[in-house]
């Protein structure tokens, strides 16, 4: 282990097939258990909206501890949580091996858990969550999906806060109507075979986001990957899983963990690495899917064959080294440090990436953009998610960087999004880029 980061291989399984783990008295008392040793912590609080939520609560109690709180209350506690992982894996001072072995964001999924066997979330969230189905039927339609999903459309998008959830001024992704995986079979690249890298293959797992929503973060990174030698195919069987992890659907994560590394482990086996293209499918393949199906040895297998996109070129820099090329990047970046990036203990290896790249100033915001995935777009959370993300929207807009960059492409938008509110007549970016993409750029190279 890496001094000051936490031991993942320490990290709880997820015992989800086991009866107890849906057994509400025992969650109650592992809730309160956990919840109390927070309360005399309080490291946490300024991370995201469930510490405050559940410190409030203690502190109205009768007694100002745990023992006077209803449990009716924690409910509010688990809605606060958008399961960026940072409490466990850079606050925490109690996760294992200490003996109180706390993993207060899992302690979340099995609340979720138990109240998705009660039904507890509405049709319209779960079908948020449902990335594939959503993307096929809007890549078929994507100008008018586009369309109706824009902020500024008055028709449609109080319409879509009423029935739906979601906030009318949240900032939507857009659809393509040709995927990533349609893009890259139609528009092949040229392999630099005289770079340092050359011979390496790899696969892209485009993820849902990049598959559907935003192509142009997958056509930078084969660009870049082809540039410095590395033959790459591009591969989606389908969603992480993610998703249904944030809504505890464990046994959804766990079928699409089983679909999807049978068909990436195909690749593996011929000597092919993987490579995730957006942090938190990253974190699903190499650390979340290991504690929800432990024993199966094509999960563990697949984890220590996968790498992030922005891992992976720097492990070329610092093997074989990169093509030559790279162009200064006028006006500099302001760079966020994704929760799901820094989740994968793995260290800042964007911001490495794009310190490689000549006369370029970078700016590092550590602190989380408060989006939290579909969390994030429904109407009791937008606010709060523009609260928790406060301090890095604000380091961005007064930056003065010509580029917001972040590996968490919904992150980037809503940090974006934010920087509206601090603009007192200063030109802002108008878009935010994934860290592959500016290494494009500073290559020349289009996405």
């Amino acid at each position: 282990m890496k001094e000051g980061k936490t031991d993942t291989a320490l990290r709880p399984t997820i015992d989800w097939a086991d009866p107890a783990f849906y057994d509400e008295a025992k969650l109650d008392a592992e809730m309160r258990r956990v919840f109390d040793v927070c309360h005399t912590c309080r490291r946490c609080i300024m991370l995201c909206d469930s510490f405050p939520r559940l410190f409030d609560l203690i502190d109205g109690a009768e007694s100002g501890e745990l023992d006077t709180v209803d449990s009716a209350g924690f409910g509010a506690v688990v809605e606060g949580c958008t399961l960026c992982d940072m409490c466990y894996m850079t606050s925490c001072p109690y996760v294992p091996p200490h003996v109180y072995a706390l993993d207060f964001p899992h302690l979340m999924v099995r609340q979720r858990a138990v109240a998705e066997r009660k039904g507890g979330q509405s049709y319209f969230e779960k079908r948020l969550g449902e990335t594939d189905k959503n993307g096929k039927l809007a890549q078929r339609v994507a100008p008018l999906a586009n369309w109706a999903s824009r902020r500024t459309n008055k028709l449609t998008r109080p319409a879509l806060e009423a029935i739906a959830g979601i906030y009318r001024d949240a900032e939507l992704p857009r659809y393509h109507a040709k995927t990533f995986s349609r893009r890259a079979a139609a528009e092949p690249v040229t392999l630099n075979t005289e770079a340092p890298a050359a011979g390496r293959k790899a696969v892209l797992y485009s993820t849902c986001f990049v598959e559907y929503n935003n192509p142009g973060i997958g056509m930078a990174a084969r660009a870049v990957l082809a540039k410095n030698g590395v033959e790459t195919e591009v591969v989606y069987p389908g969603c992480c899983g993610m998703p249904q992890l944030e809504r505890g659907a464990l046994g959804e994560v766990a079928a699409k963990a089983k679909a999807v590394s049978a068909t990436l482990l195909e690749w593996t086996d011929k000597g092919y690495d993987v490579v995730a293209l957006t942090p938190s499918c990253a974190l699903m393949l190499k650390m979340e899917w290991p504690l929800v199906l432990p024993d199966d040895a094509g999960v563990k297998k697949l984890a220590e064959h996968t790498s992030d996109i922005a891992e992976y070129v720097v492990g070329i820099a610092r093997g074989e080294g990169l093509a030559e090329g790279l162009q200064p990047l006028e006006g500099g970046v302001a760079f966020h440090f994704a929760c799901h990036a820094r989740a994968q203990n793995i260290g800042a290896k964007a911001a490495v990436m794009l310190r490689m790249i000549p006369k370029t100033n970078v700016l590092i915001m550590q602190r989380c953009s408060g989006h939290g995935g579909s969390w994030g777009v429904m109407k009791q959370n937008f606010e709060i998610g523009m609260k928790v993300g406060e301090n890095v929207i604000k380091q961005a807009a007064e930056s003065g960087r010509a580029y917001v960059s972040s590996e968490c492409p919904l992150a980037g938008d809503h940090i974006v999004q934010g920087m509206e509110r601090f603009a007192e007549g200063k030109s802002l970016p108008s878009a935010s880029y994934h860290p592959i993409e500016l290494f494009a750029m500073a290559y020349g190279l289009s996405g």
